[in-house]
């Protein structure tokens, strides 16, 4: 207990510091305020993930007393289409677990005639990417890191290579579409990016991202590829996969598959259905997965409660809601304006170099925090250069893509890498060292960030 009070008295002191920091440097008394309870809600995430909560209730409530933000504009900050949006997925990918489409999607792909080591390593690869792209990361690994134990159990493998190659395949997928990530959806609402924007811009760019990955993969594990391929030999694959995974009833997989293809359409084409129906941007975007679910929770009335209780994960939404109001605030109060004029004063308003930055800042900084948190933080940095009539277009997918690939750095770049480290530390005892993943990891990350930043700087494509 004594340990912990130290810890956080030290939290207190950084974060202080920090604001004080601010203070001197030109900012108000507001601003500094607003910084310095942001680092403190960032730290306290990063170094007691389990308080992250309770820090996020307390520095919103300090934000409210000094008056540095007022009640309506926590509602008008806390992006509440955004959490409404989470809410819908989940209950739908609730939907989609009962129904066994993951399971059967793994086994359908994975019932390929003459499976080998090196095709292993891209099957798990690209469905972990596919899977992240059109529900989510945490869902996608979920199901990517059971299959993968069931297979490497039955050929009497490590799964640790194969556990790696579909978190990192999982976290580049995640910035495929909208729907991949948080940080997706999140900045689709906050820029005007559309659906249509991620699939034509970033699942391009995903997509190359994915195969570069998989050739440093193959290279990189290639005694687990080769002592896979000699066991696939001497114990055979086909009986295996027939009986690998057990799907629920064929009626409730086809109407799963069909409700979640026509959100998806959609979602899709909401763009182009809000301009012909005179809606503001992204209402049918947040809207259709209300509906879905709403019509879920109907036709699967007994399990409605357990959609909303157990699928959808309050505890996050509620850090999320609180998160972005605190990054809010740095926007009301002007700290994100005086950043931002800071950023561009220190690039010589180069647009190449202030991408660069925002990049590599959001890659390593995910690397060691969550990338929503980090991604909510310069959310309002990147709205700052509105003001100073800047085309915000590449700082936006900077910032998507340095939140995507650089959690795959570290062991706690992103929740996918905790969940499947979780799941092979629950269920075969195995742990991953900090250096087994962070040398990997890092060639990935630093890798797939380079032909990124190629892309925003010397593509007008993205202009």
């Amino acid at each position: 207990m004594k340990s912990l009070s130290l810890k956080i008295l030290s939290l207190f002191l950084l974060s202080f510091s920090l604001g004080a920091c601010a203070n001197f440097s030109g900012m108000n008394a507001h601003q500094s305020l607003s910084i310095g309870i942001f680092s403190a809600s960032i730290l306290g995430t990063l170094f007691f993930w389990d308080f992250r909560l309770s820090f996020a209730f307390i520095g919103t409530s300090v934000l409210l007393m000094t008056k540095t933000i007022d009640l309506e504009h926590v509602i008008e900050f806390s992006s509440l289409e955004v959490i409404l949006f989470l809410v819908g997925m989940m209950v739908i990918i609730g939907l989609l677990k009962d129904s066994g489409v993951f399971a059967w999607i793994v086994s359908l792909i994975l019932r390929i005639p003459k499976l080998t080591g090196k095709k292993f390593v891209l099957l798990i690869g690209c469905l972990s990417a596919l899977l992240a792209c059109t529900v989510d990361e945490v869902t996608s690994i979920i199901f990517m890191v059971v299959a993968v134990l069931e297979i490497c159990d039955y050929f009497e493998v490590s799964p640790v290579p194969f556990v790696i190659i579909s978190v990192l395949a999982t976290n580049i997928g995640s910035a495929g579409t909208v729907l991949g990530n948080p940080i997706g959806i999140l900045i689709a609402s906050k820029s005007g990016l559309t659906f249509e924007d991620f699939i034509l811009k970033a699942f391009p760019l995903v997509l190359l991202c994915l195969i570069v990955t998989i050739f440093i993969l193959l290279f990189w594990y290639r005694k687990s590829v080769k002592f896979l391929d000699e066991q696939i030999k001497r114990l055979g694959a086909n009986e295996m996969l027939i009986k690998l995974i057990a799907v629920p009833p064929e009626k409730n997989l086809k109407i799963s598959l069909r409700i979640f293809g026509i959100m998806l359409i959609f979602i899709s084409l909401h763009h182009r259905m809000e301009i012909a129906w005179g809606l503001p941007p992204n209402t049918v975007l947040l809207v259709v997965p209300l509906v879905a679910s709403g019509l879920v929770m109907i036709w699967k009335h007994q399990k409605a409660r357990k959609y909303i209780e157990k699928d959808v994960e309050w505890w996050t939404l509620l850090f999320f809601l609180l998160l972005f109001v605190q990054a809010g605030t740095l926007k009301y109060t002007g700290a994100t304006v005086f950043i931002a004029k800071h950023m561009l004063a220190a690039t010589g308003s180069n647009l190449n170099l202030l991408t660069g930055a925002m990049l590599w800042i959001s890659a390593i900084g995910s690397s060691v925090l969550d990338n929503v948190v980090l991604v909510a933080a310069f959310i309002p940095v990147v709205q700052g250069f509105q003001s100073l009539n800047m085309n915000l277009q590449p700082l936006w997918w900077a910032l998507l893509f340095g939140g995507c690939l650089g959690g795959n750095i570290t062991l706690i770049g992103s929740t996918a890498n905790i969940v499947a480290i979780g799941i092979l530390e629950k269920e075969k005892r195995l742990k991953i060292s900090f250096l087994d993943w962070f040398w990997v990891g890092l060639t990935v990350g630093l890798t797939t960030t380079f032909i990124v930043m190629a892309a925003l700087v010397f593509l007008p494509f993205y202009r």
